[in-house]
């Protein structure tokens, strides 16, 4: 499915991504954490073909995603990137009608299928009685739903999305969540989550991959990453991991006391 081994990645004389691989099944959904810095956002971009690394490969089924056009990529990628633009005015099926420039391109006239994938992405996210609403009449649940639309309406098996929770409401996130869920169980759409939020990525991913200063230094499930004692260390707190209910995932109670050498006030 989408794969890297041994990516690194330079900004000036800044290592972003040392040595990074992951590896993906179909209908996975994985999580990337770290501090701020560590190198997530570097590694979905190099993911998505939109970073050039200085040593590794990233192969998509097989292939070199190097090797690829940008045509070629959309169609069996997307990457929503950290507050993503566009016109207000911009009706909600305008923005989602964008997803298909990799199908139709510039020029070409929309066919049967390509209206029935907007229609599709449309209903998969809940936004079909919104579709002609502007996007600045939508709450940010919403506009970040219609974002996650137009990349749904690429028909792309590969999803990834870089911190798509960030700056909404509690509820919000929680309804992209569930939708990133659902997409991965119901229409084995792979994701890969770049998320600050610990326990939301311990709740909602298959497997998660730590960070730290561009390395990657955890790769496994939820219940290895409590028994590692790596977060306390990685982002330097002080917590403990509770067992909510019986099946679910391990959740992290962080006290509110760094590691940190304390800074002194000034009068």
């Amino acid at each position: 499915m989408l794969s890297a081994s041994h990516l690194s990645i330079c900004y000036g004389q800044r290592k972003a991504l040392d040595g990074f691989e992951i590896a993906l099944a179909a209908g996975e959904i994985r999580a990337l954490i770290g501090p701020n810095g560590s190198g997530k956002s570097t590694a979905l971009q190099a993911l998505a073909g939109l970073a050039k690394p200085e040593a590794g490969t990233v192969l998509i089924d097989g292939a070199s995603i190097a090797a690829m056009t940008r045509r070629e990529i959309a169609h069996r990628l997307s990457f929503l990137p950290q507050q993503p633009t566009a016109p207000d005015e911009m009706t909600v099926e305008q923005l989602v009608r964008q997803g298909r420039f990799a199908h139709v391109g510039l020029f070409r006239r929309y066919r049967q299928q390509d209206e029935d994938a907007i229609g599709w992405a449309l209903e998969s996210t809940g936004l079909a009685e919104l579709a002609q609403r502007s996007l600045s009449a939508l709450s940010g649940g919403e506009r970040q739903r219609a974002w996650i639309s137009a990349a749904l309406a690429q028909e792309a098996k590969i999803l990834l999305l870089d911190e798509p929770t960030s700056f909404l409401d509690i509820g919000y996130q929680i309804e992209v969540l569930d939708l990133v869920h659902r997409l991965s169980r119901e229409r084995g759409v792979t994701v890969v989550m770049a998320i600050h939020d610990l326990n939301q990525a311990m709740s909602i991913a298959d497997r998660i991959s730590l960070l730290e200063k561009g390395r990657l230094v955890f790769d496994g499930s939820a219940a290895d990453l409590a028994a590692s004692g790596l977060i306390e260390r990685v982002f330097r707190v002080e917590g403990r991991f509770v067992q909510i209910s019986p099946d679910g995932p391990p959740h992290f109670d962080v006290h509110l006391k760094r590691w940190a050498e304390p800074v002194a006030l000034s009068a």
